[in-house]
């Protein structure tokens, strides 16, 4: 059962740029010092909310400096052409020799589909796939390459020469490639299904109801018992908002202060589903009527708050009602304000405190059954 934190990033746009990149910087290391194992960063090109265009940029500046593992949540294959991802990625594999895993999706933020001309949801998702197949494809071959699909190619053929490497595509360090994992937001998602039957991790994301959560795990369920492939071939993430302090009521006070950046995470992101008809993945109760849904609902049931045993009992019964899924990652917060001590205090708390009993309660009920701990290839 590892920790993660997970960042989108997201921060009021009116902030200077570099200072949330030092400010990221930052909670990634701490995050490492804590003992958390992983670190995923998202990808957005056209929001000062959301600042990192480059997650692979961003994470290589920390591979030194840190033993985390690096993953990208996610790299939005439909905006890229998939032979410079697939070389970027091997590249990066090789610098941390192996400590990334490939979080890859159609993409998520209505400004970035515009800008790369990607606003069908039907053709992205076939984009992501058809991206994700070239990638796989130019990593198993040697030259020459001949591929071709309805959006891209990738052919290189007269230009090879052999002994000096000419034309020849670099392979990952994992061979045959990085762990791959896709993010799940949609209650009953067709990405969940296909994970399973590729063998691909799945990652439920922060930003959902915890009835979406549960319904990914009978998804998982389901396409397992479907495919016959054991629970170890898919690695199952579920992302959340923490907000953990010496109390119930101290937590419970931070997470609904007008200052919190947990209400202001889910201000701008409930915003935005409203705005593009999406609000049903933040709903408690998906009978509610739109125009119902309060801010404090969303909040109160997507942020696990309270003291360290309260967020143990609150991910124990998560993880009873949802199923066995491996790994936690925690999302990453803005700073401002009295941000920075909350966060920091509820990081610590999480590595310190409630991760180490919820290993201990998942030993003792299980056994140690259905926790996989998915290393590089």
């Amino acid at each position: 059962m590892r920790l993660g934190l997970f960042m989108m990033p997201l921060h009021p746009p009116e902030r200077a740029m570099g200072e949330m990149l030092a400010e990221d910087t930052e909670k990634s290391l701490l995050a490492d010092r804590l003992g958390f194992e992983e670190l995923w960063v998202g990808e957005h090109f056209s929001a000062t909310s959301e600042p990192i265009a480059s997650p692979l940029m961003f994470m290589a500046g920390l591979a030194p400096r840190t033993k985390l593992i690096f993953a990208t949540g996610v790299i939005n294959l439909p905006n890229h052409h998939p032979a410079k991802v697939a070389a970027e990625v091997a590249q990066f594999d090789h610098m941390t020799e192996g400590r990334f895993i490939l979080g890859i999706g159609p993409g998520g933020l209505p400004s970035d589909w515009e800008l790369f001309g990607n606003t069908d949801a039907m053709q992205r998702g076939k984009r992501m796939l058809e991206a994700a197949d070239m990638m796989l494809a130019i990593w198993r071959q040697d030259p020459p390459y001949d591929i071709a699909g309805p959006t891209w190619t990738a052919h290189i053929s007269k230009a090879v020469i052999p002994e000096f490497g000419i034309g020849t595509m670099p392979k990952p360090w994992q061979r045959p490639h990085p762990p791959i994992a896709i993010t799940a937001r949609a209650a009953d998602s067709f990405g969940v299904r296909m994970a399973v039957e590729r063998g691909w991790g799945v990652v439920s994301a922060n930003f959902v109801a915890e009835r979406v959560v549960e319904a990914h795990g009978r998804t998982l369920r389901e396409a397992r018992e479907a495919t016959g492939r054991a629970t170890a071939d898919t690695t199952w993430r579920v992302a959340r908002n923490f907000c953990i302090a010496g109390t119930d009521a101290e937590a419970r006070a931070r997470i609904f202060d007008d200052a919190s950046a947990n209400r202001y995470y889910f201000h701008y992101l409930s915003t935005l589903a409203r705005r593009g008809g999406q609000l049903a993945t933040l709903k408690p109760d998906l009978a509610t009527p739109d125009e119902a849904v309060t801010l404090e609902q969303i909040i109160a049931d997507c942020v696990i708050a309270g003291s360290p045993a309260t967020v143990l009992d609150r991910l124990v019964a998560l993880r009873d009602r949802a199923g066995a899924f491996d790994h936690v990652l925690m999302a990453g917060l803005d700073w401002s304000g009295p941000n920075a001590a909350w966060e920091q205090e509820t990081m610590r708390r999480m590595a310190e405190e409630v991760m180490p009993r919820l290993r201990q309660h998942i030993s003792a009920t299980e056994g140690g059954a259905g926790v996989q701990r998915e290393q590089p290839a």
